[in-house]
């Protein structure tokens, strides 16, 4: 039997409660809901990760780094939901992303979004993403990357959003990743070069 892609969620936001981070822990609970199945893990050390500097990255790494890598290179794909700060990513993030960078980790592995601002926002915020990933090596997964508007209200205690659109939405680009991220890799979902 096939062990199921893991799917790392990765939150851009350092804010409790936030909407991006309910996006995510709602991916974790409907991932077994859905065909593919995914394993997923939410990372949770944005906020320990020490300002960027490149004559920090070499070995040994500062330990947060070294974590946020080897939880990079553990996964077999990645799904990213980020807010938008002065018309781009938040730094904290950026610099995450920056410590991605200098690694191979992220090389080759399929990676998505969500955008969970209003429509019409978040934009920015999509297109530094994309620019930094494509410094990382990163194969983006075009499909997977959807806008899903999620307001902070919609989340309820356990942290997850109950809208039952939002939550198919969310399971089709967790399967979509999925496929991307199974067997056949950057072929597509359907094996070689997607047939």
């Amino acid at each position: 039997m096939t062990t199921p892609p893991l799917i790392l969620l990765l939150s851009g936001s350092l804010r409790a409660g936030s909407s991006n981070e309910a996006v995510l822990r709602t991916a974790q609970a409907v991932a077994a809901e859905i065909p593919a199945r995914p394993r997923t893990v939410l990372y949770d050390g944005l906020a320990t990760l020490p300002h960027f500097n490149p004559d920090d990255d070499t070995d040994p790494l500062p330990a947060p780094v070294a974590g946020l890598r080897a939880a990079i290179a553990g996964a077999d794909a990645i799904l990213v939901c980020t807010p938008e700060y002065a018309g781009t990513l938040p730094g904290s993030f950026k610099n995450l992303l920056d410590w991605t960078v200098g690694g191979t980790e992220i090389g080759d592995k399929p990676v998505a979004w969500v955008n969970a601002a209003a429509p019409g926002r978040g934009l920015g915020a999509e297109a530094t993403l994309r620019t930094v990933l494509g410094y990382t090596g990163a194969a983006v997964v075009e499909e997977a990357c959807v806008r899903i508007p999620v307001t902070g209200g919609m989340s309820g205690r356990d942290g997850t959003v109950a809208d039952a659109a939002v939550r198919a939405r969310i399971g089709e680009v967790l399967g979509t990743l999925a496929g991307w991220a199974g067997p056949d890799g950057q072929d597509g979902p359907d094996g070689p070069d997607g047939v």
